[in-house]
């Protein structure tokens, strides 16, 4: 049977807020506490539409921000990773489980790290009708639960494409405004983040929380699956449509309205986190018999200008920040190229069946930076890798600013650069001193034995000095081999460019890296 349980879940135990425990349901495009649902649409209840979430957000923000109550009875409120682990649910007992709307909504208890409690509404024909805490939908194992439980409302939930009967799950929503999806045949891996507020700020990163969700029957047949979300934080409130469409490539397009109280500086869009330990160019903290462990191996960018980006991930000794300046991006995200077992060695979790996250912006973006954040680990639970896009002007108090972008849960991003990509990058000690030796492997169909006769390196380290430069080329295989070495003289920190040039148009993408001492 499913579980209630994930393994973004362990990783992100640190970063979970609460959720309201206010009771409300939306009919008429406005909150009313502890209504009933009426049975059907009339002529004075219009039917639902996602601008009624945006009212409530609107209204929410003008009010100052309430901290959820976290309160559980005693049976849930101490539960082991184990205990909550125990907490099943029959299929049987999901929310379409029984109907014929080929998708199929698993309710999640609360408790554990997972205390923030969320109110669960379906719409049907216009009509809202909540989704009632119901202590029957979950086998508790051996825990000790006494037979009257209270409302308790839900911590999140799973979804699920239903086929000739037949159920598969392909997202998670649970804590703070995270979530997760999957192409058909991978495993969980990179989470996404509906809303990031000041990460690695130094006085503290802010988590928004979700509070009600709204899932939309879709049509008979449809492969499409609207669910409306309601977003609530110190500093702003939020309405959020996300359209899920599973599938060999799993699709979400999100639309998000936001209602600052307070003047937004540092706000993410798009944001997904990774864990990423080590990999052969990047192990040298660890004795571990795999090969790699990491959710993603590198950042990939399509910038306004239309250039192709690649930056490997790495497990930096001290947090590291950068910042990728643009205009207009085309699209960017965490991807997991390597999709070999021989790339990990690793039986139990599969990295190569992890997705790659790729965001398309659906609408102009203007300035700012794709910021990438490389936090220090020495532990294979935490996610330590978070990207997202920065706008460059802050988002002023009182004002309304709505973002559109699409998401592809993928094996390979939907759009690729026609150039040689980064197949493998490796790094080792050079000639002395604080010298450093790279290798990087390029690999695509447009490298012609033409074409590698006018191959040659662009190779630029700031500040630094490159030496030692060769490139071997490989017609049958299309890849072409660089190696150089850095001397970083008296510096601790210096910024690698690589890319191949063809006469005066590049060949491949362009490899990026930052070395430290």
């Amino acid at each position: 049977m499913p579980s209630s349980f994930s393994s973004m879940n362990r990783r992100e135990f640190t970063t979970l807020f609460g959720a309201s425990a206010v009771l409300f349901h939306v009919t008429a495009g406005y909150a009313q506490p502890n209504t009933p649902p009426k049975p059907s649409a009339t002529p004075d209840v219009p039917a639902f539409s996602a601008s009624a979430v945006a009212d409530l957000a609107r209204a929410l923000s003008q009010k100052p921000f309430v901290a959820p109550s976290r309160a559980l009875p005693e049976a849930f409120a101490n539960l082991t990773y184990e205990q909550y682990a125990s907490i099943r649910s029959d299929a049987g007992s999901f929310v379409w489980a029984k109907d014929n709307w080929g998708f199929a909504i698993e309710p999640l208890h609360r408790g554990f790290l997972f205390s923030n409690a969320v109110k669960l509404h379906t719409v049907e024909e216009g009509v809202v009708r909540p989704i009632p805490y119901e202590k029957s939908r979950f086998n508790f194992g051996a825990l000790n639960v006494p037979a009257e439980v209270p409302d308790l409302d839900y911590s999140g939930f799973r979804l699920y494409s239903k086929t000739n009967g037949d159920l598969a799950e392909f997202a998670i929503v649970q804590g703070a405004t995270f979530f997760q999806a999957i192409a058909r045949g991978q495993s969980y891996g990179t989470i996404a983040r509906a809303l990031t507020l000041k990460p690695a700020d130094m006085r503290g990163e802010e988590f928004p929380i979700f509070k009600a969700f709204w899932f939309e029957r879709p049509e008979a047949g449809s492969n499409a699956l609207v669910v409306n979300a309601l977003v609530d934080s110190e500093s702003v409130a939020g309405a959020l449509s996300f359209t899920f469409r599973p599938g060999e490539t799993t699709i979400v397009d999100v639309e998000m309205t936001l209602f600052p109280r307070v003047a937004l500086e540092h706000v993410g869009i798009g944001g997904m986190s990774s864990r990423f330990l080590f990999a052969p160019y990047d192990q040298r903290k660890f004795d571990d018999p795999r090969q790699a462990v990491h959710d993603a191996s590198g950042l990939q960018m399509n910038n306004g200008q239309g250039e192709w980006l690649w930056r490997p991930l790495k497990n930096p000794d001290a947090l590291q920040i950068s910042q990728f300046m643009d205009k207009n991006p085309k699209g960017f995200g965490l991807m997991q190229r390597d999709r070999s077992y021989g790339a990990f060695r690793d039986d139990d979790r599969h990295f190569e069946r992890y997705p790659s996250l790729w965001v398309q912006p659906l609408a102009d973006w203007n300035d700012g930076v794709v910021q990438l954040l490389e936090i220090p680990s020495d532990a294979e639970i935490n996610s330590n890798v978070l990207s997202y896009w920065r706008p460059k002007t802050p988002l002023a108090a009182g004002t309304e600013a709505s973002f559109a972008y699409r998401q592809y849960w993928c094996w390979t991003p939907p759009e690729r650069t026609p150039l040689a990509s980064v197949s493998s990058t490796r790094t080792g000690k050079g000639a002395g001193g604080k010298r450093r030796r790279y290798l990087i492997e390029f690999t695509g169909d447009n490298l012609t034995p033409e074409l590698m006769a006018q191959i040659k390196p662009d190779v630029i380290a700031r500040p630094g000095a490159v030496a030692n430069i060769k490139t071997w080329t490989y017609p049958d295989l299309k890849t072409v081999r660089v190696a150089f070495d850095i001397d970083p003289g008296s510096d601790n920190a210096s910024e690698l460019r690589l890319v191949l040039m063809a006469g005066e148009n590049p060949a491949s993408e362009i490899w990026l890296y930052r070395w430290t001492a």
